[in-house]
């Protein structure tokens, strides 16, 4: 028996992961940032970006870039089971037992990322009010990382997630307390108010909001109802795919996150959940645990050639 060929054989075993994807060891109860920082990870422009990022950014005291270190996490999180007590620190969470939202710490982190990493999050919403009385109209364009759903508190009833994106994007009118000042009228009047995205992200984040005010009990509840959850999104001129899927488990003050995430790597699905990682099937398409959902651009139909279209750049959105 050759010895030396066995020893480097066995330290070529040792090498080897024995998982395709590693957890992350994190002080406390801090699942809400585990889950988003494993999407992170999982996203492959994202963390190509991080790479191409410079050791040193411009950052100000009171907006910190944290490229440096998520770089450094993805780093061990390629070889081993990663620690995030840096980030947690560099993200101000002084109290790792205290319950936090993972959609809260997801937006968070991609305002302290650089502009090249956390742009294809990024997407731009126009909102027009009209005014009802004298039809004056106004444009404001705001940017947003997240579109938040409202679910509807039904028992029997399962919420679509497609009709809610769409309902998002329908013609609204607001009255009584909620008027808005018109300059024309010189006072607040009944208006309509209509949003339209006039930059679409390379990733689409939709936040389901499970969480509620019940006036009746005079406290936040939890909707636990069933979401029926798109494969694929067709927003016009535009088509997005499921990649990741952010769950909360449990009550507002008791709950857990996981992350179901899709390797862009091997095509297979995986639960991240802290410091286990487990291949799974998603072959459902219905879910009462799922509270932020991620969609990749996939694809976009090609411009018409005739002149009758100039919406190459998937400015308007219909669902």
């Amino acid at each position: 028996m050759n010895h030396s060929l066995m020893s480097r054989f066995r330290k070529k075993l040792k090498s080897l992961p024995v998982a395709d994807y590693y957890g992350l060891k994190s002080p406390g109860l801090t699942c809400y940032l585990n889950s988003v920082l494993q999407v992170l990870f999982m996203t492959e422009n994202f963390r190509d970006a991080l790479k191409r990022s410079p050791d040193h950014q411009r950052a100000s005291k009171d907006s910190p870039i944290i490229d440096s270190e998520l770089r450094k996490l993805f780093d061990d999180l390629q070889k081993k089971m990663a620690e995030t007590r840096n980030i947690t620190e560099k993200l101000g969470i002084t109290d790792v037992f205290e319950q936090r939202d993972a959609a809260e710490y997801f937006e968070k982190i991609l305002c302290m990322t650089s502009q090249d990493a956390s742009k294809i999050f990024k997407g731009e919403l126009n909102h027009r009010t009209t005014c009802c009385k004298c039809d004056t109209k106004n444009d404001s364009r705001s940017f947003f990382w997240i579109l938040p759903l409202m679910v509807e508190d039904s028992r029997y009833k399962n919420y679509n997630v497609e009709q809610g994106l769409k309902a998002f994007f329908e013609l609204q009118q607001v009255s009584g307390d909620d008027q808005i000042y018109c300059n024309h009228c010189d006072e607040k009047q009944d208006t309509y108010i209509k949003s339209e995205i006039t930059q679409h992200p390379d990733v689409l984040t939709l936040l389901l909001k499970r969480f509620t005010f019940d006036y009746k009990l005079r406290r936040y509840i939890k909707l636990h109802c069933k979401a029926d959850v798109p494969q694929m999104l067709h927003i016009k001129k535009c088509n997005y795919e499921l990649y990741a899927m952010v769950n909360h488990f449990g009550s507002l003050r008791g709950g857990h996150y996981t992350a179901e995430i899709k390797s862009y790597e091997n095509g297979q699905w995986y639960c991240f959940d802290d410091r286990w990682v487990k291949r799974v099937k998603m072959g459902h398409n219905r879910s009462s645990t799922a509270y932020i959902l991620l969609y990749k651009k996939v694809s976009k139909e090609p411009p018409k050639t005739d002149g009758s279209d100039h919406d190459a750049q998937c400015p308007h959105t219909d669902v």
